[in-house]
């Protein structure tokens, strides 16, 4: 295998593992300054997992392993999925070849599967009751997701990402098609639910509004700091999917090179600043909905999803 793109690869798992904390601080401060408060420094992530990396770690009575393995494992899927998805660089890496879209949005159903096992091991009521509803989310969520990609490998003809991202960059025509377009839209809504972007999903929320924290409930030390890092991770890998493949398919510099891989860092996290920015600002527009209104949300999104794979049959093409 050619040394440069193996490093490329390292780099590419380097940059999801240290950065996605960031963008988590960013998008918490900007949040913060639309809502006329001073906020944390985006750093806060940062400190938040030294504090938990060296606090104890409690267990509940009568869990099992199953309480910490599930997240280790959740944890190496998305470093996988980061070595095989175009995050920094939009030539194909020796393990590209290694999982399609599909696969892909497979991973990520399995991480959060995992995450939802180790809630379920801890016996909480609080725990139990977020899992119930992460899947009762999850029913929506999974399937546009695997449909979104699916859209895109009918314009393209593949389920490579990075030929995918390739096409779309050099071609307007594929990049202004409606089943395009639709399945962007798709994917935008799905975005907002999975990232946690609906205001009823705000963990300052009363504990019964709770989704993604009440999983962690009881859950300390290093495996909460598994689980929160986790979050990030994929929150980091989501926005760097829909920019990269989606909505700026542009602006990588080409080449396998250690060197263009770390100006691609850059140009990736002027990106996903801007994409923070915009889901902010629309964040803050939203009225509060109801918590199962969530579910309305995302079979709006599952529709687009597949009315953008019926508009490509019907016309023929993109």
């Amino acid at each position: 295998m050619d040394p440069n793109a193996q490093l490329v690869n390292v780099l590419q798992a380097a940059t999801v593992l240290l950065l996605a904390p960031l963008i988590a601080g960013v998008a918490a401060r900007a949040k913060a300054w639309t809502e006329s408060r001073r906020g944390p420094s985006i750093l806060q992530p940062y400190r938040d997992l030294r504090k938990l990396l060296h606090k104890e770690t409690l267990r509940p009575v009568g869990s099992s392993r199953m309480f910490v393995a599930p997240l280790i494992v959740a944890f190496g899927i998305y470093l996988v999925i980061a070595i095989i998805l175009p995050i920094i660089t939009a030539y194909p890496l020796p393990y590209g070849s290694a999982a399609d879209f599909l696969g892909g949005g497979l991973l990520f159903g399995l991480a959060g599967t995992l995450a939802l096992l180790a809630a379920l091991d801890s016996g909480s009521n609080y725990a139990a009751l977020g899992a119930s509803r992460t899947v009762s989310f999850a029913a929506f969520a999974e399937p546009t997701l695997i449909v979104v990609f699916f859209a895109v490998a009918v314009i393209t003809g593949t389920n490579n990402p990075y030929v995918t991202t390739d096409l779309l960059a050099g071609s307007a025509a594929a990049y202004l098609a409606p089943t395009h377009l639709l399945a962007t839209a798709a994917f935008l809504l799905l975005l907002l639910a999975e990232t946690g972007k609906l205001p009823v999903e705000s963990a300052g929320l009363m504990e019964l509004g709770m989704i993604e924290e009440g999983r962690a409930f009881e859950h300390s030390g290093r495996p909460l700091a598994l689980f929160h890092w986790n979050g990030w991770m994929k929150q980091f890998l989501l926005y760097a999917v829909f920019l990269n493949v989606f909505l700026v398919p542009w602006g990588f510099v080409p080449g396998p090179t250690p060197l263009a891989a770390v100006a691609n860092i850059g140009v990736l996290l002027a990106k996903e600043f801007g994409l923070v920015g915009g889901l902010v600002v629309l964040e803050a527009t939203l009225a509060k909905v109801r918590l199962f209104k969530i579910q309305d949300f995302l079979a709006l999104s599952f529709s687009l999803a597949v009315l953008s794979v019926f508009v490509f049959v019907v016309l023929g093409g993109p």
